[in-house]
């Protein structure tokens, strides 16, 4: 049985940044920028299983009116197929009414459409600085 929380103080961070590193989705982010990441998000959502271990995330950027971006979608490979995604997508989409629901993938065109999602042409994006590396405090 899954369950599905809003909750980042409920991860254990150690732990999820080993599956995510062990499932090839791991981005460089350490365990305090992992949960930075989450907690600074308007809706973070984790995929929970019997044991209370996380086995996927998903977390949207918003400004509450009309934008929202979906980043960090990964379910756990073990887990895969059984809905997970489409359940925490669902959560976000629902979470974000009247707002334009965006994100980037490479690898999962087909899932994202269909949960609705239309194809765009243009993607880009630049780094600020060094990744990973916050600007001076």
């Amino acid at each position: 049985m899954i369950r599905y929380s809003n909750d980042p103080a409920t991860i254990d961070w150690q732990t999820l940044r080993e599956d995510l590193i062990a499932d090839d989705f791991h981005n460089g982010r350490t365990n305090d920028q992992l949960e930075a990441s989450f907690a600074s998000s308007q809706i973070p959502v984790f995929a929970m299983d019997k044991d209370n271990r996380c086995v996927g995330t998903a977390r949207a950027l918003s400004d509450g009116v009309c934008n929202a971006y979906v980043v960090d979608v990964w379910t756990h490979s073990g887990y895969r197929g059984k809905g997970v995604a489409s359940t925490m997508m669902h959560q976000i989409i629902d979470a974000c009414p009247g707002q334009r629901v965006y994100l980037f993938t490479d690898t999962a065109v087909d899932f994202y459409k269909k949960l609705g999602f239309r194809e765009q042409l243009t993607g880009m994006h630049i780094i600020s600085g060094t990744w990973l590396v916050a600007g001076p405090e």
